[in-house]
């Protein structure tokens, strides 16, 4: 790692360093935020924190640390919130149930305004089509904003 992109070792939530992608052509793109991995309830979330440097990345560090420690139960805040915001009507408590199992967490990301966005995996691809998967947007509360669906 270069001393442009150094990397900040968070006790809590490991090492975040500058996300990369590398194209088929073996072209390296740095994108504008930092990401990591943390361990929740036996399964590897993706962390993304907005910012390029330390020092854009560090204030939101307490925040994603709140959240991480809070998953358990946002987590079913979060699905049930994609259910209600896709159902005609109150749903089910069976519909609830079903998306709290079919839908997993697979990334959280942590943006500069305050917001913590929750994306969400369909493991048994009954409930978005393939490449789509939904969002839950948490204010600075925690409290659900939005729910979107994303590709």
């Amino acid at each position: 790692m270069s001393e442009q992109h150094p990397i900040v070792d968070d006790a809590e939530l490991g090492p975040l360093s500058r996300a990369t992608s590398e194209l088929t052509d073996g072209t390296l793109l740095t994108h504008d935020w930092y990401s990591g991995t943390a361990s929740v309830e036996g399964s590897d979330v993706t962390l993304m924190i907005e910012g390029t440097s330390p020092a854009e990345i560090t204030p939101l560090l307490p925040r994603l640390r709140t959240t991480i420690t809070r998953l358990g139960t946002l987590r079913r805040t979060a699905t049930d919130a994609v259910v209600t915001s896709f159902s005609v009507g109150e749903p089910e408590p069976r519909e609830l149930d079903e998306a709290a199992s079919d839908l997993s967490l697979d990334a959280v990301e942590a943006s500069a305004d305050g917001t913590i966005v929750l994306h969400l995996l369909d493991t048994c691809g009954k409930h978005f089509p393939d490449g789509y998967w939904p969002a839950v947007h948490l204010d600075a509360v925690g409290a659900v904003v939005t729910v979107t669906v994303e590709s």
